[in-house]
């Protein structure tokens, strides 16, 4: 998706481990404290569990171990944060929920090319806000892809 120089978006940031992180606004539909989650069998290492939402079994990612950094135990200073993608709704567990921005499209920046990983990249570009480096996190990449039916 091309996006005009000008162009401003909400969104939603937060941190994993010592790294600042973003989403759009409109993906998230709630944010809740941590709450201890049920663990599935075989389920991925990233897959802390799930949880019910008002009953609805909603899957809960630990969103350092999905993109590869170092976790931590869950406490009370932790967050999930419901997100919808698509059809599906999951949590994210991060470590905390900083506050909602508004930034300027113009100022994003592409990710180096660090090479071809055999995948899509989970960060859709990077903002540079005070000092800070924050990263767009981009959710159709993030979350595992659906099983195909047989």
């Amino acid at each position: 998706m091309l996006i005009s120089k000008g162009d401003r978006r909400e969104l939603v940031g937060f941190r994993v481990g010592e790294q600042a992180f973003c989403i759009d606004i409109t993906s998230v539909l709630e944010i809740r404290g941590w709450t201890p989650t049920t663990p599935l069998p075989r389920a991925p290492d990233y897959m802390k569990g799930v949880v019910n939402l008002r009953g609805v079994v909603l899957p809960i990612i630990d969103l350092a171990a999905r993109l590869g950094l170092p976790t931590k135990e869950p406490s009370a200073r932790h967050a999930i944060m419901v997100v919808k993608c698509g059809s599906r709704t999951v949590g994210l567990l991060v470590e905390a929920v900083s506050d909602i921005v508004e930034l300027d499209d113009g100022m994003r920046q592409q990710t180096p090319d660090m090479g071809d990983d055999g995948g899509p990249g989970v960060i859709a570009g990077i903002f540079a806000v005070d000092g800070e480096m924050i990263s767009l996190l981009d959710l159709d990449n993030v979350l595992p892809p659906l099983a195909e039916a047989a």
